[in-house]
């Protein structure tokens, strides 16, 4: 449910395909940041490795915890990372059109 003045923040994981390469993020807005990554609108790793499928988001309130968690996954194990996507992903599906 919306709350006015509470702001969503996303720890989000894009693979170029399934078991392929992975980004990990943080953004205020999924659907443009994704949008982005997927335009090839911000120059770096994922332009450059073609990394744009949204597989995994997570959803929090609040900030720190966004940026704590994405440092977290960011040197997690890569089969951690695989079966967390797995988890809820089994078909490493691009979940963007879910998103928007």
């Amino acid at each position: 449910m919306y709350n006015r003045g509470m702001k969503s923040y996303y720890v989000y994981i894009l693979a170029s395909k399934r078991n392929g390469t992975l980004y990990i993020g943080v953004t205020l807005n999924l659907v443009k940041r994704i949008h982005e990554h997927k335009s090839g609108a911000i120059e770096g790793f994922t332009k450059r490795y073609d990394v744009h499928d949204l597989v995994y988001y997570e959803q929090t309130n609040n900030i720190e915890s966004a940026i704590n968690r994405e440092k977290q996954l960011k040197v997690w194990q890569r089969k951690w990372k695989i079966e967390l996507i797995e988890k809820q992903n089994p078909n490493w599906e691009d979940l963007y059109q879910d998103i928007l």
